[in-house]
This record gives C-alpha cells, sequence and structure tokens, in this order.
C-alpha cells in the first residue's frame, strides 16, 4: 500500500477589510496500483507517503512492507574494496554508548561479509518525530553511508502498549485513528530524510540509498496470546527481565509499573526475533535507555533459533540531552518536531541558530555529517581573537536543517530569517510572512482601526509593550522597527504603503521581539 501527501494551504481572507489568516496542511493517503492482497494490509498502519522534490521508487520487498530507492544494486560478493567501518565513525562523533559484541567492528566492514541489515524503531506516540528521534535517524543515515541497508520499523503494535523507558508514569492509551494518522505522519517524515538518494550516498559503489519501512502490527496482529506464550514466553526468565533498568525505576515509584508496561521489553525482543528470521535483519540500533529492549531480543534469538549471536547485534548511542541534561521530548512545551506542519524550518533553524557556545561543538558532531577535521577547525576558529558570534551555530542550523528539510526547507528558513532581521534590505512579501506566521505572536484588527493609527498605540495594542512610555523609550533608544525599517519619530502613524501586500504590519522591539498586526 502506497500514499502521497498533497498540502492545502489558506491565505489571508479579508472580512470587512480586517487582517486576517489561517492555512493547515491535509494528508490525502490512497490505494496505490501497486497493492496486493499480501499487502492491503498495511493500508491503515504503514503507508508509505512522499511529497516534496524527492523522486523515488517503490515496490513490494518480503511481506508487508516496501523498498525505498532509486536504482538499487545488491552486490554481496566481490566487492572490490572495505567499507568504511561505521562502527568507528559513530564512535568518533560520539554517537556510540554500547555494543552487545565486539564483533560488530569487523562484521560492519569485512568485504567478505555482506552488508548489515540495521533496524531502528519509532512508536507512533505522536504525529511527528522529535529532536530526540533524530539521533536514530542519523545513525542509521550513517549506516546507510556505509553501504548497509536501513530499515525503520513503525511500532504501530508496540505503540499500544507503551514503553516505560525513561518513563516515570504510564504513557497514555491512543486510539486507533490517532495511530493511523500518526503513522502517517512518522512513516512521511522517515521517508523524505531517509529515502532520498542525494542524503543517503556518500561512499562510491554502494548501494546505501536504500530504505525499508516496515510496520510491527503486520505481524503482531495475526498473534494469539496461547501461542505467544507457549512459543516465547516460556524462555523469558522473570527475573531477567525485572533486573532491566526501565523496570526496577518504575517498580521503586510510587506509582509502580503494570503488567501490560511490563511485557513492553518482551515484545520488542519478538521483533528483533522476527526480523533476524524473516528478514535477514541482523542489528537493532537504538539509544542507550533501550539496552534493556535490545538485548532481550538477541537473547530470544540466541534461546529460540539456537543462534549463538554470533550473527545478531546491537548498539545503541547516547541520548541527546539539553544543556540542562533532561531528554528533549515531545512532552516539553517547545518540542523541536522534524515536520514543517508541525515547527516550520524557520523555527527550526533558529532552535539551532540559538544554541550556546558550550554545545555547538557537540551538536555539530552527532547531529551534522561533516567532516571531523571541518569541525575541530570551528572549534580552534571559536577561541580566536577575530572569532565572528554564531558562525559555528549558523553552520550547524544549516546542516540539520537542510538534512531534515531538504534544499527547499533550508532557503525557506534563511529567506526568512533575513526578512525578519531588523534593519534588513530583503522586501517583505505576504508570501514569506505567511510562512512564518505561526512562530511569531500575532494580533487581528480591522484595516480602518490600524490606518492612521500611532506606531507606539499601535505597538502597546499589538502586546509588543505594556505601555506606551516603554514603547517611547525604545524608540528613543533605536530599537523600534516597522517592517524592519527603525522608527526615529514619536508622531510616526500607518500609512498605507506601510501595510505589507495590503494585509499585515511586522513590528519588532529589537532584535529578537517581534508582532505581526494582521
Amino acid at each position: 500500500m502506497a500514499g502521497v501527501t498533497a498540502a492545502a494551504g489558506g491565505t489571508g481572507a479579508a472580512m470587512s477589510r480586517a487582517f486576517h489568516y489561517r492555512f493547515s496542511h491535509f494528508y490525502f493517503p490512497f490505494r496505490s496500483s501497486l497493492s496486493s492482497p499480501r499487502t492491503s494490509s498495511i493500508a491503515a498502519s504503514s503507508s508509505l507517503l512522499f511529497h516534496g522534490n524527492t523522486t523515488l521508487s517503490f515496490s513490494s520487498f518480503g511481506r508487508n512492507h516496501f523498498f525505498v530507492s532509486s536504482a538499487v544494486s545488491d552486490r554481496t560478493n566481490g566487492e572490490s574494496h572495505r567499507r568504511p567501518n561505521v562502527v568507528d565513525i559513530l564512535e568518533e562523533r560520539g554517537l556510540l554508548e554500547s555494543l552487545t559484541s565486539d564483533n560488530l567492528r569487523n562484521a560492519c566492514s569485512d568485504p567478505n561479509l555482506p552488508p548489515l541489515k540495521v533496524y531502528c524503531g519509532f512508536d507512533p506516540t505522536a504525529q511527528s518525530l522529535h529532536l530526540g528521534n533524530l539521533l536514530g535517524i542519523i545513525v542509521l543515515s550513517w549506516f546507510q553511508k556505509c553501504g548497509h541497508r536501513a530499515v525503520a520499523l513503525i511500532g504501530g503494535a508496540t505503540a499500544r502498549v507503551g514503553d516505560p523507558s525513561g518513563k516515570s508514569l504510564e504513557r497514555p492509551e491512543l486510539d486507533p485513528e490517532t495511530l493511523v494518522n500518526n503513522t502517517l505522519g512518522i512513516t512521511d517524515t522517515i521517508t523524505r530524510i531517509l529515502g532520498s538518494r542525494s542524503r543517503a550516498q556518500k561512499f562510491s559503489g554502494d548501494y546505501s540509498d536504500s530504505l525499508v519501512i516496515l510496520n510491527n502490527y503486520d505481524w503482531w496482529k495475526e498473534v494469539l496470546l496461547l501461542d505467544f506464550l507457549k512459543q516465547v514466553g516460556r524462555f523469558a526468565r522473570v527475573g531477567t527481565m525485572m533486573a532491566k533498568e526501565s523496570v526496577k525505576k518504575r517498580l521503586e515509584s510510587e506509582q509502580g509499573m503494570s503488567y501490560t508496561e511490563f511485557t513492553y521489553q518482551l515484545l520488542q525482543g519478538y521483533d528483533f526475533l522476527y526480523l533476524f528470521k524473516n528478514e535477514g535483519i541482523n542489528v537493532q540500533i537504538g539509544g542507550s535507555d533501550q539496552w534493556g529492549n535490545i538485548t532481550a531480543g538477541t537473547e530470544l534469538i540466541r534461546k529460540i533459533l539456537q543462534a549463538e549471536g554470533e550473527g545478531t547485534y546491537g548498539l545503541t548511542f547516547p541520548l541527546l540531552l539539553k544543556g540542562d541534561g533532561t531528554k528533549f521530548g515531545k512532552s516539553e512545551d517547545g518540542a523541536i518536531w522534524l515536520s514543517a506542519a508541525m515547527l516550520s524550518p524557520y523555527k527550526f533553524y533558529q532552535y539551532f541558530f540559538s544554541v550556546s557556545d558550550s554545545d555547538v561543538v557537540r551538536f555539530l558532531k552527532v547531529l551534522t555529517f561533516l567532516d571531523m577535521e571541518e569541525i575541530k577547525d570551528l572549534e580552534k576558529d571559536m577561541k580566536k581573537p577575530g572569532y565572528i558570534p554564531n558562525t559555528a551555530q549558523r553552520k550547524l542550523a544549516e546542516e540539520v536543517t537542510r538534512f531534515v528539510h531538504g534544499e527547499d526547507g533550508l532557503a525557506e528558513a534563511l529567506k526568512a530569517t533575513e526578512a525578519l532581521r531588523p534593519g534588513a534590505e530583503a522586501k517583505l512579501d505576504w508570501k514569506t510572512i505567511e510562512g512564518i506566521a505561526e512562530d511569531v505572536p500575532s494580533c487581528s484588527l480591522a484595516y480602518d482601526q490600524v490606518l492612521n493609527l500611532s506606531l507606539v498605540d499601535l505597538s502597546v495594542s499589538a502586546g509588543l509593550f505594556d505601555s506606551k512610555s516603554a514603547a517611547r523609550r525604545l524608540l528613543k533608544q533605536g530599537g523600534l522597527y516597522l517592517n524592519n525599517s527603525r522608527v526615529d519619530s514619536e508622531s510616526k502613524k500607518v500609512e498605507e504603503e506601510d501595510i505589507v501586500d495590503g494585509k499585515v504590519l511586522l513590528l519588532s522591539a529589537g532584535k529578537k521581539n517581534k508582532a505581526f498586526q494582521n
């Protein structure tokens, strides 16, 4: 089952000559002619979405999932060169926490061994992935760049249970419709970022431009409880399960842990077993908080399939933490979403442009694909007397925005950044403003109320200042701007030519505080 996305956006509509805007995005998945009876079950759980400037081909691949590529060649024999050692690369960049076996270092680069099939799981607990999920995508991308096959597993089944790892409370239950919408959203994000040949290709001769997307609901929906307990449950030791860090913390808490959450590690462990047995996927990656769930899988493979573990591996990377040591997530206010529908490329760019000097080098290493020598040079430049502030942050913002939102998204972010810079010569237009309107405080007033109104009065009405005296004070200091032009006179009133395309005004108090009057 495949789908496409279509976005519909409204423009400003004048009512009684009042300034007002409203726009939203809609997704329209539909059945593809490529669907077959064997893949039709994915319709509500793992449809693929394609949009933007990415041109991809897709076809069925195994059971109930798809292979996304651009003319892939499957070369497992007779490779003429040794693949770059992705484990060493990850370690150098601070993206390696633990390995289930150090043999993975050889397995990932030995030219006599076939490329690895590596997967990372993403539970659809929200409509978009967030910055905390980006490291999983980046590590998958590094495996792609080094010639291995990347697999993204959507947790359509496990999201119905909820991973207790790192959580102090049980996750709220999601209804089926919400799960379907969330699955479509994050599948779209993963496909957009990892499905493009231009993003994946790095080393000559690789078939690294491949991406497989699966949904674990496609096999879990057929599993009967008694069969699962007989075939899998008897191999799970309760003592080992209770010793997992995620379980111990919850059992010691006041809220405790439900049986449903307790079984999560067994469900994720079975996913690895199923993928290894049926699809030949031999590496699972995840954040450091997933170590217990990953090793649950390698243990099940060893016990049930009688495999000694030499052919299966687990790899974890450090969690991406804020300066205060807390995780990036979706539950906090101001989550850094990877979907442009939930966070504009402009605001995404601005987040990274604003990171502290103490974090920027670490972020350059783990969130970009810049050569380490270039990052070291930037770090040295930061300590030199002639260093231009935010040069490293600008590079970080450009690289991460390009990776997540593509060249078009970066261009949109740069254009909006320049347009909103006080004193900028770039001419404001409604199209640019519309793309960032949701990211800047705004209020609506009728056209006749705004025309000929004192700018000092308007800035107070728009909420930019608490009082007229505060507005006058900043104006005298040269810090009040109208459409990026400095206001020099207290008597300045709004004229027709000040209203951008007859729809909106941009007021700025200093460099950062802005408000739209629409």
